[in-house]
């Protein structure tokens, strides 16, 4: 077995978040839908961008990104795989990671599609609109994946997105194959909803085949998954086809299922909950961080649910406190 050099390696979409505040009546002219999320083509995405004030944000995103981050925020190894361009916002994409301490080493895309890019124009009233663009984080294909790479994670944890483009899903595929290979755990997120809808039988087939060992979903991804409004038919499922399944519930907590088994655990309280964006992403941070060091699933259900506390608690899907001490605070370092 190769030796261990990262706790988690994620995969997924590699979007940079560009947050920025716009003055009244600025989404009306764009001819934007207040609140909603539109999908955008590079000239949109270019004519937006040029129009955001220099006060913006930007940061590393997309939901593997911010579990990685979650990761090396917990203390842990982590690494992530995901496509950018060789442009401006590739390298801050790189330059970001870089800080946080995650290793990135995926090649840029040359004279292709931009970096994926998602513009969250925020409203004087709070009211968030988001422009997202996709770009170059559709190009991830096979070649992105490395053997030595993934097989030097204890678990390889990829987003259930990477289902849409074709040449990323066969890089989903052979990083789970790699991680097998050198006797490594491959996990995933249903991520969505919809996107269980798209990909309900290829999913299960992921599971059922043992493609996949851990699965992630919230009550609502879990439930599309087997066309039920009943969770509890839909965890006795999961405990049939999944070695692990982590499912989250938003203010009631989170469970795992394992060997038939279920565990589950309170949500941490928080006084006032601002922006629910990364929950899921910081949850998983901490189960498979916990996973990846031998926890029992308790703890690591509840340093799940910690992360995921914190990163509510302010605008944003990173956190905003160093999540190692706060996790020590509450007795789960490990």
């Amino acid at each position: 077995m190769t030796q261990t050099r990262f706790d988690v390696l994620t995969i997924g979409n590699a979007i940079v978040d560009i947050i920025a505040p716009v003055e009244p009546g600025f989404i009306e002219r764009e001819g934007m839908q207040e609140g909603i999320m539109h999908l955008i083509d590079s000239t949109r995405a270019e004519d937006l961008y040029g129009k955001m004030p220099l006060s913006r944000q930007q940061v590393s995103g997309g939901s593997a990104g911010n579990t990685a981050a979650g990761v090396a925020s917990l203390g842990g190894r982590a690494a992530f795989i995901g496509k950018v361009a060789d442009d401006p916002l590739g390298d801050v994409f790189e330059t970001d990671l870089a800080e946080i301490g995650v290793h990135y080493a995926t090649s840029r895309l040359k004279n292709g599609a931009l970096t994926a890019r998602s513009m969250i124009f925020v409203s004087p009233d709070g009211e968030r609109t988001m422009n997202t663009y996709l770009g170059a984080c559709h190009e991830l294909n096979e070649r992105d994946i490395k053997p030595d790479e993934i097989g030097a994670a204890a678990i390889t944890y990829m987003e259930g997105f990477l289902w849409d483009p074709v040449e990323a899903k066969k890089a989903f595929v052979l990083a789970a194959h790699y991680a097998h290979k050198h006797e490594r755990a491959a996990a995933f997120t249903l991520s969505d909803p919809f996107c269980v809808d798209r990909y309900r039988a290829e999913f299960l087939d992921l599971i059922r085949s043992k493609t996949i060992d851990y699965v992630f979903a919230n009550v609502h991804e879990l439930k599309s998954l087997y066309q039920t409004d009943d969770l509890g038919e839909a965890v006795r499922e999961i405990a049939k086809d999944a070695e692990i399944a982590a499912i989250t519930m938003g203010a009631d907590g989170a469970m795992a299922v394992c060997n038939g088994e279920v565990i589950s655990v309170p949500a941490f309280p928080v006084d006032k909950v601002v922006d629910a964006t990364g929950a899921g992403d910081l949850f998983a941070s901490g189960f498979l961080l916990g996973l990846a060091r031998g926890q029992n699933m308790e703890t690591a259900l509840k340093t799940g649910c910690l992360a995921a506390s914190e990163v509510i608690s302010h605008i944003g899907a990173r956190p905003l406190v160093d999540l190692a001490q706060l996790s020590q605070r509450h007795g789960l370092a490990g």
